[in-house]
């Protein structure tokens, strides 16, 4: 069974190529990489793949800028493999990566997301250990010694309470993609998004303890720039109104007030207030504080859209 790791290109080239030589590397060489550069301003990815001279390596490149969420539908389009993997451009696989992928498939056939284990490195490669992943990984992820597979209302409280996955270290079951499209309002929140939306319609998530992914948080991150400039807290409110009405619509009245509350994600908001007082972005206070401290109310109808009915 060959694994599509698919990888969205837009970032720093150096990394990029770390991220490349990581695949390369694998222990399990069943692997097909595709690549598509979202029409990054510098056009070296292509020549530099092609001087790898591996079948195994497509590359395509957009002819306008596609945005994140663009990307992500672009690359699923050309997969073809049972199993996916969305990597991200600077990340690293450890080089049992897809052999533990390959494994946690082989005897959880009805797993649509596998999470295996994963640690984090800064811009230069050097373990960091951040509040944010801590509370991840001690705090909130569900305790597992080997595999655990998880479902229904209980993982969609898991989730809802803290989002404790790692987007470009998870595999997942194609013909389920195929079955939930993207949404196009939650680019930074994409993850949970698309997860819960899988969970809501009856799939699972495996999460495994094998340690084979090195997950990169940058201090200037998409996600982490948008953090006091309210971008992200306003899209993670806006996420949070429509995942009420989602789960209340199948009788999930725990998960639904877990997505009330969003306790972690107003925690997260209030540890950021000292850093925005001390810069005196006011606006960015009066946005944290009303993150952490306005209730939620579910949004009129969040019915969500089946593959049949979407048209792009």
């Amino acid at each position: 069974m060959t694994i599509d790791v698919l990888l969205p290109y837009w970032g720093d080239p150096g990394h990029m190529k770390e991220a490349v030589a990581s695949v390369l590397a694998q222990e399990d060489t069943d692997w097909r990489m595709v690549v598509v550069d979202d029409c990054y301003p510098d056009p070296w990815l292509g020549p530099w793949l092609a001087t790898l001279d591996d079948p195994r390596i497509t590359y395509h490149r957009n002819e306008v800028n596609a945005g994140i969420t663009g990307n992500y539908r672009r690359c699923l389009s050309l997969a073809t493999a049972d199993v996916v993997v969305f990597m991200g451009c600077d990340d690293l696989m450890l080089p049992n990566y897809l052999a533990t992928i390959r494994a946690a498939h082989r005897d959880f056939p009805e797993a649509d997301v596998i999470q295996p284990g994963v640690r984090v490195i800064d811009e230069n490669g050097t373990p960091v250990h951040s509040l944010v992943d801590t509370v991840k990984q001690r705090l909130t992820m569900p305790r597992v010694r080997t595999r655990r597979l998880l479902a229904g209302e209980e993982l969609a409280i898991s989730l809802l309470r803290a989002d404790w996955m790692y987007w470009p270290s998870l595999a997942f079951s194609r013909e389920r993609l195929v079955r939930t499209p993207f949404r196009d309002d939650f680019p930074i929140i994409q993850d949970l998004a698309l997860v819960i939306d899988i969970v809501t319609d009856g799939g699972s998530l495996l999460l495994d303890a094998t340690d084979c992914f090195r997950y990169r948080r940058h201090s200037a991150s998409a996600s982490s720039a948008s953090l006091l400039d309210g971008r992200r807290f306003a899209g993670e409110r806006q996420y949070f109104r429509m995942a009420i009405g989602q789960v209340s619509a199948l009788g999930w009245t725990r998960a639904a007030r877990t997505a009330r509350r969003h306790i972690t994600s107003r925690l997260h908001a209030l540890t950021l207030l000292p850093t925005a007082a001390a810069a005196r972005s006011w606006s960015a206070v009066g946005g944290l504080l009303r993150h952490a401290l306005l209730p939620l109310r579910p949004e009129p109808s969040t019915v969500r859209p089946s593959q049949e009915d979407t048209h792009e």
